[in-house]
């Protein structure tokens, strides 16, 4: 069996001069530093849009399918031609260590309208409200290939523009109720918007197929991530309301989220609608199957995240302020993942199986030998020795993280007081030795590559060895999320992310995680 390493670091993390991380030299800088540190995979959140006003998390956006156009590449856009240097520099931001997403946001929409606005003036694309577009080689494939979404998310952000922001339940009956009569005249009305928004999403999807071939040449994959729920404020949603539990007005009858865990006293009230599976069923999943293709389009692999809705989920009654009061509804994923095994032909998934994991979301995930996760900051307390994350009890087929986007980073859990006393003890024990803030993360990583696990993914704030203020997310909170960045030239293949390379790449040997066997020395002491 293979066995692999790789690194988690969202897009939207990497350095770069424009405010956020992109598409552009720093990504292929970073995946240069994945091949030569020995790493097989670049794992990434969602790069689906996010937004301000979602609170600019990857897993809240207004579409399952289009591209963050956030991440769009200003230098890439450059290289096209398709602005001047001079503009380039204009459209800089401070580099800061975090990402400032308002700011991020204007800029890009300035420099993406200036952009559509001149291709306009240009005659490069052209067509009335019923006429086909005309455009330079790529955007009319690219509309053809993408027609199952493109049409309902261009017109649903440019409705979103027009009615002034406000959510879709919210507007016009005729429009939201999308009679054809109504759709027909705002396609009309706002054919324009229309097209920038497609316009966007063509420079985002060919600027990833670009990033996806240099990944390819290295021989580095990439683990995408698709939530299992939507946002209520989507296209998805607005444009397959039949699929979602709501009310005659679109308003969500009961909501996602999980009962109290490890993260949160009260739950996690997610507040996505709930997919009504019997309506889901009754299409044959084709919209899951849509979706599902459409990611392992541009992923080699993709982390399906919250696994265990597809067996059961928590439903929440709309009303409800917490995710206390609930109850476990059974799901239809078996069938789903069934017709998308047969579509597909083979299901090229991880399964986030974190949290109240019972024997039938096992089932699920043994049924098609998917790969569940480890998270080795559960592993250690009074229930290390039959705790499934502690290294003992991993299995072969699974993924092991030192941590997840959603939990601290390693030293920060241990100097916290998540990890607390008792998981300190129990860890110096497992280890045979004292470990201390400075040794923690080392023997964290040490453990998650000599793992049985097949493969293991590491952190970028790990390989670092971040404290807690440099972490992603804190599950149940709303602000000061999602917008951490890595310091420039700590992660590349020169300076000093070289000898980090060469160091990581020298473990990975070890524990047989690269193609290159490691060699022997009969002298080492």
């Amino acid at each position: 069996m293979r066995r692999t390493s790789g690194v988690l670091l969202h897009l939207t993390s990497l350095p770069s001069r424009f405010g956020i991380g992109d598409m552009g030299p720093e990504a292929l800088r970073f995946a240069e530093f994945l091949a030569l540190a020995g790493q097989s995979r670049w794992q990434m959140l969602p790069i689906t849009p996010t937004a301000s006003s979602l609170g600019n998390s990857p897993y809240s956006s207004f579409s399952a399918f289009a591209g963050n156009t956030l991440c769009l590449s200003p230098e890439g856009l450059c290289d096209d031609g398709l602005l001047t240097p001079q503009e380039l520099a204009s459209f800089a931001l401070p580099e800061g260590g975090r990402v400032d997403f308002g700011s991020v946001e204007r800029s890009r929409e300035a420099m993406l309208r200036m952009l559509f606005e001149r291709r306009l003036a240009a005659g490069v694309l052209t067509g009335g409200p019923s006429a086909a577009l005309e455009d330079e080689p790529g955007f009319a494939e690219f509309r053809g290939h993408n027609a199952a979404w493109l049409p309902d998310y261009g017109l649903f952000m440019a409705l979103k523009r027009h009615f002034g922001g406000v959510a879709w339940p919210d507007w016009p009956e005729d429009i939201r109720l999308r009679r054809q009569e109504a759709l027909q005249s705002y396609g009309v009305l706002l054919h324009r918007e229309i097209v920038y928004q497609e316009f966007c999403q063509w420079l985002f999807f060919r600027q990833w197929g670009r990033l996806k071939w240099e990944l390819s040449r290295l021989d580095v994959e990439v683990v995408g991530d698709v939530p299992i729920y939507v946002t209520h404020d989507s296209a998805d949603v607005w444009a397959n309301q039949h699929l979602f539990k709501l009310d005659q007005d679109g308003q969500p009858l009961f909501v996602a989220g999980v009962p109290p865990d490890y993260f949160s006293k009260t739950g996690q009230r997610w507040g996505n609608p709930v997919f009504d599976w019997e309506a889901n069923r009754a299409e044959g999943f084709a919209w899951w199957l849509r979706r599902m293709r459409h990611n392992f389009g541009l992923f080699d692999l993709v982390r399906l995240d919250h696994f265990r809705g597809f067996a059961g989920y928590w439903e929440i009654a709309a009303e409800e302020k917490t995710a206390i009061k609930g109850e476990w509804v059974p799901a239809l994923g078996l069938e789903m993942l069934t017709a998308l095994n047969e579509a597909h032909g083979s299901l090229p998934l991880i399964a986030e199986d974190l949290g109240v994991i019972t024997d039938d979301v096992v089932a699920l995930k043994e049924h098609f030998g998917l790969p569940g996760m480890k998270i080795l900051q559960f592993g250690f307390g009074p229930h290390t020795p039959t705790c499934p994350d502690a290294p003992h009890n991993h299995e072969q087929n699974c993924v092991v993280y030192t941590g997840t986007h959603d939990n601290n980073t390693t030293r920060g859990w241990f100097e916290s007081g998540e990890a607390g006393p008792g998981a300190r003890r129990v860890l110096a024990r497992y280890m045979g030795r004292k470990v201390n803030a400075d040794s923690v993360v080392r023997e964290f990583i040490r453990m998650a590559l000599s793992s049985p696990g097949k493969d293991a993914v590491l952190p970028a704030q790990d390989l670092l060895d971040l404290d807690a203020s440099h972490r992603m997310n804190i599950p149940g909170t709303t602000e000061g999320n999602w917008g951490w960045r890595l310091p420039r030239d700590q992660l590349c293949p020169s300076g000093p992310g070289r000898a980090r390379a060469e160091g990581l790449r020298g473990m990975c040997e070890l524990f047989g995680r690269t193609p290159v066997p490691v060699e022997s020395d009969e002298t080492a002491e």
